[in-house]
């Protein structure tokens, strides 16, 4: 039978919480453990992480560099312009990266750079929604979270993964 739960999962990159709906498909993942515990408490949730097993073996397949692109179901809850950018963020491939503004284009809105960013801060699916992907126009890291030394590692990770020529240049100092 379905429930609504959360599990937790060890990651090379930090312990995440997991949260995944009555129909089985994933609605959050996030590295704020604490946070995310207290509303399981305050929230009467319960943990199952058997329920995540196939977000969890995913996560690994990604860490061992045998998984570019996850598929799971998806479910997380925001406004339609949240939605367009967490969909468009799935298209960005592993190892590379793009600026707020592109991404701004790809939706279709050229001009709404900021509120990219704001949608790509509220991305409730970290790493497998990877708005990680998402840097400044002049290369430099801003923005995540995870917190920066989150962020970089992940891209650095990609970076170990992926033909240098394939991936924009990176650089960590925000």
């Amino acid at each position: 039978m379905s429930h609504y739960c959360y599990g937790i999962i060890e990651t090379r990159f930090g312990t995440v919480v997991a949260w995944r709906d009555a129909a089985g498909a994933l609605q959050r993942l996030e590295f704020h453990v604490e946070r995310e515990l207290e509303h399981a408490a305050t929230r009467g949730i319960r943990r199952d992480d058997a329920a995540l097993a196939a977000v969890a073996s995913q996560l690994q397949e990604y860490e061992n560099g045998q998984r570019r692109d996850f598929s799971l179901p998806l479910a997380a809850e925001g406004t339609p312009f949240q939605q367009r950018v967490w969909a468009e963020l799935q298209r960005i491939p592993f190892g590379t990266t793009i600026s707020y503004g592109e991404l701004a284009q790809r939706i279709g809105d050229p001009g709404a750079a900021r509120a990219v960013g704001r949608a790509n801060a509220t991305n409730p699916i970290a790493l497998i929604v990877p708005c990680h992907r998402v840097i400044c126009a002049n290369g430099k890291l801003t923005s995540y979270a995870g917190g920066l030394p989150l962020k970089a590692a992940l891209l650095q990770f990609e970076l170990s993964h992926t033909p240098a020529a394939l991936f924009v240049g990176l650089d960590a100092g925000a």
